[in-house]
């Protein structure tokens, strides 16, 4: 049925028995799983999006020298008045790159632009705009402290500090940071390696005609983007029939050459249904439902030293139990630094419609209200096979597990698709 919203309303009333919680199930996953083995060497341009094997320290001080925060003028600090005025005789410049070369003297100071290094025996600038020129001559007043708008040498980072971390990525800022230092390569984990398929007699790739009672295969698709999003060595195995010696051949194949195998459909119990057995008799089952919606029949397991995880075969919620469950174990496999969900606490603009038992991650759409604040609507069908409202909404409504229907006003926490993604 659907509600006054248009939202789909799925039946609540299958038995939620032998389902672990949200919770528990990630934490099981966070404890079962370790980092890959394997580092290698290389070069910047090649870095980015990697995860650092090692620390990384700085070879140099940065900055390398004292220099300047400002155009102005550099002096030596007694040489400023205690009141009133006094004039310097301007003996000479320095540039960025081009410093000046002489000693500078009592009574003396020198024309200095931003980032320039500071004479020796200087330790402040002046501003160019509190300083008068007559001539040969610079006009200074008592405005200014001594010391002021010099950069000191490791002021922002010193020579042998650790600069990046074990774990962290490797982004645009950080791959700046690491040629501002003049370091050429980095030591990162290898990628880690996910096989994925999907399973069904109904699903076609594209390219294949449809016939009766066909569908295109989009869950391929979409674990495509979103395990390309997290730099992921992909092994695309396609599309398995419902049979239990292809489905089980494909799953012995994937848990040789894969550290995760990432299935979708196939793993309810449905006489067709294949994977769950093939699990079964292959490796050692955590769980296969978890307490949430859409996504109960999730499974996660052990098939030796690879991870498996049975996504549902609905769309929606392949991508959910993917952003929720399986990307924090890649991520665990790819030895990053473990980093807190960011979840905000926005206030909902329209009645959200729950059952307590379940956690419930609904689509939705944040935005800013006429008075400039953030507000989250229930935004499009709610289906789990409802692909086109992942698709215009931008963030999850996430719903605890005893809470039930929200009313407008109330506060709800929401996870910005941008934030799931990366």
């Amino acid at each position: 049925m659907t509600d006054s919203n248009n939202n789909s309303i799925e039946s609540c009333m299958d038995s939620i028995d032998s389902s672990i919680s949200a919770d528990d199930a990630l934490q099981m996953i966070l404890t079962r799983v370790r980092p890959v083995e394997g580092v290698e060497a290389v070069p910047l341009r090649n870095a980015l999006g990697r995860v650092l094997a090692r620390p990384v320290t700085s070879p140099i001080n940065v900055p390398a020298y004292r220099n300047s925060a400002m155009d102005g003028y550099a002096l030596r600090g007694e040489d400023i008045p205690a009141d009133g005025t006094q004039r310097l005789k301007v003996v000479g410049s320095a540039f960025a790159g081009q410093p000046y070369q002489g000693a500078l003297k009592r009574g003396e100071c020198i024309r200095i632009m931003t980032g320039a290094k500071v004479p020796e025996a200087a330790d402040t600038v002046i501003m160019q705009e509190w300083v008068e020129r007559d001539g040969d001559d610079a006009i200074i007043d008592d405005r200014t402290k001594p010391g002021a708008n010099v950069r000191q040498a490791g002021e922002d980072i010193q020579a042998d500090a650790v600069i990046l971390d074990n774990g962290d990525e490797i982004g645009p800022a950080q791959l700046g940071l690491l040629a501002s230092l003049g370091i050429p390569e980095v030591a990162v984990r290898r990628r880690v390696r996910v096989a994925f398929f999907s399973s069904g007699d109904e699903i076609r790739s594209i390219g294949q005609p449809l016939e009766e009672g066909q569908i295109y295969d989009s869950n391929r698709y979409t674990l495509f983007g979103m395990l390309t999003e997290l730099g992921a060595d992909l092994i695309d195995m396609g599309v398995i029939p419902d049979r239990a010696d292809a489905i089980r051949e494909a799953v012995q194949q994937a848990a040789r050459t894969a550290d995760l195998v990432l299935t979708s459909g196939g793993i309810s119990v449905g006489e067709a249904d294949f994977i769950a057995d093939t699990i079964r008799q292959l490796g050692e089952i955590h769980f296969a439902k978890v307490a949430i919606k859409p996504g109960r029949p999730l499974t996660f397991a052990h098939m030796g030293d690879a991870c498996f995880f049975g996504l549902p075969g609905n769309p929606v919620a392949v991508m959910i139990t993917f952003l929720q469950f399986a990307r924090p174990a890649i991520q665990r496999l790819q030895g990053r630094r473990e980093q807190p969900e960011l979840r905000l606490r926005v206030r909902a603009g329209s009645a959200l419609r729950k059952l307590p038992g379940r956690t419930e991650f609904q689509r939705g759409l944040l935005s800013l209200d006429e008075r400039g604040e953030l507000v989250v609507n229930s935004w499009g069908r709610q289906g789990s096979g409802v692909l086109s409202s992942m698709s215009s909404g931008n963030c999850l409504i996430r719903l605890p597990e005893e809470s039930s229907n929200i009313q407008p006003g109330e506060l709800v926490e929401v996870l910005p698709f941008d934030l799931l993604r990366h």
